[in-house]
């Protein structure tokens, strides 16, 4: 907290803050109004864009003298912004009002499709003991492939762990996705992360990381970060439900609107965190509702209507990139399948329920019987995919079980950029003990 007020102080004095340290030395300079007028005139002016002035929460109130406690149950629920029905059926005349040609409708399927295939293959490998765990997907393919798709390269990303086809769709293959669940060498993070844990540089995509909520904040250090460097490009980060309910939720909301961060919140709402209905996590009008708080602008959608997800990412990515501004987007969704293979949601939800979203609002459905309705795709067309994917899928699991793992000497590598006195001594340790012991296990699944 310190760090921050210094930060705020400094961006109020209208000098740069690039390190505390940095900051030390500059405040030093200004002891005398003389001194700060001067420093504010030779600000250079990509520092800090200013502020909108139609954007500022209001800071003036008027007075009253009638008491009355706010209610917010009064005020009305917030709409789901949706284009395209349950049945596939376009809500608002002509296909040019998508934005979307059919080559790229149908890509955007393609890759919901490869979605469904590793689903269900990597669930079944795991229930085998070919890898150690899974996270499923189904119910919110659209909401991945969408907002994905609005996206622009330059653009940064955090996730969570339910976004596989956000991956896909920017360049994360299906034999990274297995080298990655069966953590071999080929595993751009070299074994160090759980399955369904990605990661990728090159493509502007940050390290999953299990721990609930940690990648908000983050995200919003990261657009500040980009706002600094005046780019054309802002962050999106996903997040579930659940995760609005920890703490960290509050300081990234907090820190992105009142330093004004090219950053998109894209909520998952799919009904449950884990075991916990939405019923038992909030009262308020869902996570949209809580924008206004932290003067922020926001928008709702239907997360089962990949065209509503795509038009409303690329207006909320539009307004962060020209306003440097927070987005805060909840997709209203439904999480088909177990929180992951650690989960048997059976045990809190009927069946029935499964079932009855699987028929009735299905994503996937949704833009198939769409496509079917303008005559470029059909049922042929249908299993040649599914089974296209399904055999990709088995090939790039097998070339990934046949890869080596990586050298046991990445254990202490790529976590400080010199190796601390300590971690060497248990390198050593460890290189002596394989020397003495090395035949009672099986090193030859490793990189020598």
């Amino acid at each position: 907290m310190l760090f921050h007020r210094l930060v705020q102080t400094a961006v109020r004095r209208g000098i740069g803050v690039p390190t505390y340290r940095t900051f030390c030395s500059q405040l030093s300079q200004f002891d005398s109004a003389q001194q700060l007028q001067k420093a504010k005139a030779s600000k250079p002016k990509d520092v800090l864009s200013p502020r909108q002035e139609n954007d500022r929460p209001s800071t003036t109130y008027d007075f009253t003298t009638h008491l009355e406690i706010v209610d917010p149950t009064k005020d009305p629920v917030i709409p789901a912004y949706r284009v395209m029905d349950t049945n596939g059926t376009l809500l608002r005349g002509s296909e040019r009002d998508l934005l979307l040609d059919e080559k790229s409708i149908v890509k955007m399927y393609h890759t919901m499709g490869e979605v469904a295939a590793l689903d269900h293959i990597l669930m079944q490998a795991q229930r085998h003991g070919r890898v150690s765990f899974h996270m499923q997907n189904a119910g919110e393919e659209a909401l991945q492939v969408g907002s994905a798709a609005a996206l622009e390269p330059q653009d940064h990303i955090f996730s969570q762990y339910r976004e596989l086809g956000v991956f896909l769709w920017r360049g994360f293959d299906m034999q990274q996705v297995a080298h990655q669940c069966l953590s071999n060498a080929e595993d751009l993070g070299k074994g160090k992360q759980m399955p369904m844990h990605f990661g990728c540089g090159k493509l502007n995509m940050y390290t999953i990381s299990s721990p609930l909520t940690t990648q908000l904040p983050q995200a919003a250090g990261c657009a500040y970060a980009l706002k600094r460097r005046n780019t054309d490009a802002c962050v999106m980060c996903y997040f579930g439900d659940g995760a609005a309910s920890e703490g960290d939720f509050h300081a990234a909301m907090n820190f992105a609107s009142t330093l004004d961060c090219p950053v998109i919140f894209f909520c998952r709402n799919n009904g449950w965190a884990i075991s916990t209905p939405v019923s038992e996590q909030y009262r308020g009008d869902g996570i949209l509702s809580r924008a206004k708080g932290y003067g922020m602008k926001g928008l709702r959608v239907d997360g089962n209507d990949m065209f509503a997800v795509h038009e409303a990412t690329r207006e909320a990515r539009k307004y962060a990139v020209n306003q440097s501004r927070p987005v805060l987007i909840e997709a209203m969704s439904y999480r088909r399948g177990h929180h992951s293979t650690s989960d048997d949601s059976t045990t809190y939800r009927l069946s029935e329920e499964l079932d009855w979203w699987a028929h009735n609002d299905c994503p996937a459905k949704r833009v198939r019987l769409h496509l079917e309705k303008r005559d470029v795709w059909d049922s042929e067309m249908e299993a040649e995919m599914r089974t296209m994917h399904k055999k990709k899928v088995l090939k790039c699991l097998g070339t990934a079980e046949k890869t080596l793992k990586p050298n046991i000497s990445e254990l202490f590598t790529d976590v400080y950029a010199e190796m601390p006195e300590r971690l060497k001594r248990q390198q050593n340790d460890l290189e002596e003990h394989l020397k003495k012991y090395g035949t009672e296990y099986n090193l030859s699944k490793y990189q020598s």
